[in-house]
């Protein structure tokens, strides 16, 4: 056997389908070439409750599955099938990449080339075509992981001092000696392993990359860079790498690796770093959060202050007070504010400060704002009021500044000012037929994006052109410019997976998002997500998860469980005596009183004492697809007026047993 590729997976279901897939084609154009070139797959699954398992077994019959019952981490995990292998080399590889067809070809024999290497690690692109830095690393001493934590690296990323962490001073396009190669895609040489011993079982995840690759310098061997073939890396899918979680986990790693190699007091030095990384990370991440919750506020209010003032000033100058006088100076310092205060708030809770930005929730947050201030200010004594007129202007200024502001920030597409029926724009490059067969298989996930049209790979002067005929693949970066795409979908069983990471590696454009979806499959995957034929089924669902519905509706079984509880010795004589234990279950948010139709994969979300059959009469029939679309209809336009209709029509219901 030539080679072993091992590939540890948890809970990544659909990227490790189309990792195989790919590992698939490679193999086969490895033996296209050699025909002495044996490849075996090892898959050990961590005791993942996704399917992978079945998934395995039933579209990839020869694979070697390993499924452990519990999750041991990714270093025992790879021993496990490592030990089982009989090749010459082992390449352990993650589930979320995808490796060119050419890729197993080449890497084995620039190790066959070169009997001095121990490992080898490649090129690696991330989802969106960007080249991936830890594809090439270099050792972690005390000093290099000091200039990365505190940010030298990133001011000097040329630096062969600076930035030695991802040796920015070797160019991504050469081979080179490395320190350390990359746990994504790290090649071994089976031989060097009996020597220097397997993945040091110490390391749950992160870090094992790192001490198996020095352990091979140690030992005598090289490590290279080989960019002669590169990979999509969907990095961080598994794990989120920005979270506090994965700074904790890696540079514990890193830890365990500093007390078994450094000196001791190399190692005290590192461990003092890292701990103070930790702790600076966390500072900074808190911060980032407070920063981000409060900044759209604060800028809110600084705009309201701004003209507020203003609008004071000249209406001071111009109509109250033309012949002398002034407004008392507590309505810059106590009134504006509480108004700017009161309006904020009330935007709050009209979720306009929610994602995606909708203007009805802005207007409908300023308009309750309003109101309320305009009540209070009716019941203040006549000594302390100063202007309506200034409250009514200052409404006026609110609705145009604020609205404006968003118009603005979502012109100059700045993240998170995304409006609410934005719909990206979206074309498919491939076959014809596979563009018909993909855009049928995912007409409803697409509902939401902006269909341009498809772009052909058939041989210039073939194609068969219609009204969605864009252009041809070789002109794709003139025609993502002219229709200004923010979405292009690959066909794998059309492409080979070198010409789509070429692809999105020449393009780079800002703000496009790429798709693959592999041969035959019910699936797609892009750098952030995974989409199949139920996602616009569930993302509709998960409305009723998210703020303001959440909120909306939470108010409203409250306000309705105490209504209920005045007039219950009314609703008992026609419900019974059981909707006392509903309101209870009710007030403690164990029900709701109403909620979804249970189906299947709906046990996750809130259980109602009525539910979406309730909506409809009694005596209709209710087929699974019927159920399927009063949920969706109930999520997708959730509004408090809904379960207040469901309620009225029920009432003898009320006390279900749930």
């Amino acid at each position: 056997m030539k080679l072993s590729v091992v590939i540890v997976n948890y809970n990544v279901r659909f990227f490790l389908e189309q990792c195989l897939k790919s590992v698939e084609k490679s193999i086969a154009y490895a033996q296209s070439v050699n025909k002495d070139y044996t490849i075996d797959i090892y898959v050990v699954d961590n005791s993942s409750v996704d399917g992978s398992v079945e998934m395995v077994e039933k579209n990839f019959p020869d694979v070697h599955l390993i499924a452990n019952q519990d999750n041991p981490g990714f270093s025992i995990a790879n021993n496990q099938a490592i030990q089982k292998s009989e090749a010459e080399y082992a390449l352990l590889l993650n589930p979320d990449t995808v490796v060119e067809e050419a890729t197993f070809e080449k890497v084995i024999r620039f190790m066959d080339e070169h009997p001095e290497a121990g490992g080898l690690g490649v090129k690696m692109i991330d989802g969106s075509g960007r080249f991936l830095k830890e594809s090439k690393r270099g050792l972690p001493t005390p000093m290099t992981a000091f200039y990365k934590i505190f940010g030298l690296s990133s001011l000097f990323p040329k630096s062969a001092v600076f930035s030695r962490y991802h040796l920015g001073n070797l160019d991504q396009d050469d081979t080179n000696e490395v320190e350390v190669l990359a746990g994504a895609f790290m090649l071994l040489r089976k031989s060097v392993l009996d020597k220097i011993g397997l993945l040091d079982e110490d390391y749950f995840m992160y870090g094992e990359d790192i001490d198996l690759s020095y352990r091979i310098i140690k030992e005598g061997y090289k490590n290279y860079y080989f960019p002669e073939t590169q990979i999509i890396h969907y990095k961080g899918e598994s794990t989120k790498k920005g979270s506090l979680n994965y700074v904790f986990v890696f540079y514990r790693a890193m830890i365990i690796f500093a007390k078994k190699h450094f000196s001791n007091r190399n190692a005290a030095l590192f461990s003092f770093l890292i701990n103070l990384a930790i702790y600076f990370r966390a500072f900074l991440a808190v911060l980032s959060r407070f920063a981000k919750r409060l900044a759209l506020p604060l800028f809110d209010g600084a705009l309201l202050f701004g003209g507020m003032y203003y609008q004071k000033v000249y209406w001071e100058n111009n109509h109250r007070y033309v012949e002398g006088g002034t407004y008392p100076p507590e309505y810059d310092y106590v009134y504006m504010p509480a108004y700017i205060v009161i309006w904020l708030f009330s935007i709050m809770l009209a979720g306009a400060y929610d994602k995606p930005v909708k203007l009805a929730k802005l207007f409908r947050g300023l308009a309750g704002g309003t109101v309320a201030i305009l009540v209070v200010y009716s019941l203040l004594p006549e000594s302390l009021r100063t202007s309506r007129a200034l409250i009514l202007l200052g409404f006026v200024w609110a609705v145009m500044s604020l609205a404006l502001s968003r118009v603005v920030l979502h012109s100059l597409k700045v993240p998170g000012f995304a409006f609410e029926n934005d719909r990206k724009r979206m074309a498919v490059v491939g076959s014809q037929d596979e563009v018909a067969r993909v855009k049928k298989l995912f007409s409803r996930v697409n509902a939401g994006k902006y269909w341009i049209g498809y772009v052909t790979i058939e041989p210039l002067g073939s194609e068969k052109k219609d009204d969605q005929y864009l252009g041809h693949i070789k002109q794709l970066n003139e025609i993502t410019q002219v229709f200004r795409l923010e979405e292009l979908i690959f066909c794998a069983s059309d492409i080979s997976s070198a010409q789509i990471i070429d692809l999105m590696g020449q393009l780079k454009r800002p703000g496009v998002e790429y798709r693959i979806v592999p041969p035959e499959a019910e699936f797609m995957i892009g750098s952030q997500a995974i989409f199949t034929p139920d996602d616009a089924f569930t993302k509709d669902l998960n409305v009723l998860q998210k703020n303001p519905a959440k909120r909306n509706k939470r108010i409203f079984d409250v306000l309705i469980s105490l209504v209920l509880l005045v007039l219950s010795p009314l609703f008992i004589l026609f419900s019974g005596p059981r909707i006392y234990v509903n309101i209870v279950k009710v007030l403690f948010n164990q029900l709701g009183w109403v909620g979804l139709a249970r189906q299947n994969q709906l046990d996750l979300y809130p259980k109602g004492v009525l539910d979406t059959k309730d909506w409809v009469s009694s005596k209709e029939e209710k087929t699974p697809e019927m159920i399927q679309r009063l949920n969706l209809l109930y999520a997708a336009e959730y509004s408090v007026f809904t379960d207040l209709q469901i309620i009225g029509k029920n009432l003898k219901y009320l006390a279900r047993k749930v």
